[in-house]
């Protein structure tokens, strides 16, 4: 099923070097013949997919995109660095890994990418190449009624080392951000990556973040969920080489009638691998989050580690948060935990504070700031821990004003 601006036609019009447009007309053709998803399907269970109607958006133009990308260093660039936009670095690195990650784990929202993505970000660390300052892209766009689709392709060679951070911010009403990012980590590497998300409170957004972490690799992966009317982040971790390891953070707090959706993978396909994932988020007002998490240990897993946590304050009646862990386990020699907890902000925590002569608003914030410290102090980029503070004081003020 589609709409007459998703067509083939309009997904040829965008141009591009000849690959992008091949796999864009391929994927644009076959929006006809899928079906969107629904709240009866598992994997959609508590999310307001059943609103989402694609003939209410138009796919954005150029003149409404812009990314910002870093000036790099030269004696970088010199050893094979690149940071560059998908529809015009030259670079055959693009074609050979565009979509290895995003291929792997295909839905209606992926296709859809696929037919309309008209740019984005690729980001090349060559083999033994560290980089020492955070490479920081923004994704900036704005509309009524339009869809954007945001592309980031991290490529880091074996024995390599990168810190990424990604800024999201789309703005207008009835905006749909179908977003998509790559992360391949090869043999030895190390990389960093950080995803910020502070759309407007009009903007949907569905993305899917994956990454493959080969041998001895490690990527520790962090993500920041402040805005939009619903955002959905399906984050996905692949350990495909002995001895990989992969740590997946995430803050959110939804408040107004937000609803922040997260779906996890920590798939474990190597032995002596190791996963560890802490999502932390906080709801008032009618705002909801979900959380839904699967550890997999496939059968050569053995000797492999997984762990997994989800913690939740509901600070107002009326709110709600739903956790769901999960566990896939083939293998026989493992360790593996989950633990998932929902609840209000501790009677005694505040009655301590209170009775200290701490303002029972200012009491609240601390408890809640004091929740995510343990978050805040794993973030890949220390420059982010007072914004982040900042923004999650504000949305108490609002709920106290």
């Amino acid at each position: 099923m589609t709409d007459s601006h998703f067509t083939v036609d309009a997904a040829r019009a965008l141009g591009g070097p000849d690959w992008l447009v091949a796999r864009r007309t391929a994927a644009a053709d076959q929006l006809a013949e899928i079906g969107w998803p629904s709240s009866t399907e598992e994997i959609w269970r508590y999310s307001p997919i059943d609103r989402f109607d694609i003939g209410r958006y138009r796919p954005r133009g150029e003149e409404q995109r812009r990314v910002v990308l870093p000036t790099i260093d030269p004696a970088l660039e010199a050893k094979g660095v690149v940071v560059g936009d998908l529809r015009t670095t030259e670079d055959p690195e693009i074609q050979k890994w565009f979509g290895v990650c995003s291929d792997a784990s295909p839905d209606a929202f992926t296709l859809l990418h696929d037919a309309f993505v008209g740019g984005g970000v690729f980001v090349k660390i060559p083999a033994g190449v560290v980089v020492e300052e955070p490479i920081v892209v923004e994704h900036l766009t704005a509309g009524d009624g339009l869809a954007s689709f945001p592309h980031t392709l991290v490529v880091v060679g074996d024995h390599a080392q990168v810190t990424v951070l990604d800024r999201y911010a789309a703005d207008g009403d009835d905006h749909l951000c179908d977003a998509v990012i790559e992360i391949l980590v090869g043999d030895g590497a190390h990389v960093r990556y950080t995803s910020v998300q502070q759309h407007g409170s009009s903007v949907w957004q569905v993305a899917l973040q994956r990454a493959h972490v080969g041998r001895d690799a490690s990527l520790q992966s962090s993500a920041i969920a402040l805005g939009g009317d619903y955002a959905r982040l399906r984050t996905e971790s692949l350990i495909t080489g002995e001895g990989g390891e992969s740590d997946l953070l995430a803050v959110y707090f939804g408040d107004g009638n937000q609803v922040l959706d997260f779906r996890t993978l920590q798939d474990h396909a190597a032995p002596r691998t190791r996963s560890d994932l802490l999502f932390k988020g906080a709801v008032e007002d009618q705002a909801r989050s979900v959380y839904s998490g699967l550890i997999r240990l496939r059968r050569e897993a053995q000797k492999s580690r997984a762990f997994q946590t989800n913690r939740n304050l509901v600070l107002t009646e009326g709110a709600a948060a739903e956790s769901i862990p999960n566990l896939e386990i083939e293998a026989n020699d493992v360790q593996c935990s989950h633990a998932s907890t929902v609840g209000p902000i501790d009677d005694d925590q505040l009655y301590y504070l209170e009775s200290r002569g701490v303002r029972p608003d200012d009491a609240e914030r601390l408890i809640v700031l004091g929740f995510f410290d343990d978050v805040f102090d794993r973030l890949p980029v220390r420059a982010l821990e007072g914004p982040l503070r900042a923004a999650v004081d504000e949305k108490l003020g609002r709920l106290h004003a």
